[in-house]
């Protein structure tokens, strides 16, 4: 099956913000920052990046973290990548991990009983 444009601009977003964040994003030590998800408008100008942290504990901290450097982040896809237009990021929480884990755990005292 042939993947869009758009699909295949999401990986791309995927793989380059994956290694901007591991390489040159600056958070403290024990704090993890994945990509759970990218969604790119069909026009290409916006982009909506989905982002577990773990620990939960630290997500407001990371969240601050990488919507400060946003900026410098947008920037290095700038040099890195060469498309018209470039989207522009939107960071958002994912907290699917989360929802899912309250639901096995729901799941798991219906069983019991």
């Amino acid at each position: 099956m042939a993947h869009s444009r758009v699909d295949q601009i999401n990986e791309l977003l995927r793989a380059e913000l994956g290694d901007i964040f591991r390489k040159e994003v600056s958070l403290k030590q024990g704090v993890f920052v994945t990509i759970s998800k990218v969604e790119t408008t069909r026009d290409l100008r916006h982009t909506k990046v989905s982002i577990s942290v773990f620990p939960e504990s630290d997500e407001d901290y990371a969240m601050k973290t990488l919507s400060k450097e946003l900026p410098a982040i947008q920037k290095m896809l700038y040099t890195k990548l060469y498309m018209k237009p470039m989207p522009r990021i939107h960071l958002l929480s994912d907290h699917t991990e989360q929802k899912a884990d309250v639901i096995e755990k729901l799941l798991r005292s219906i069983v019991s009983e």
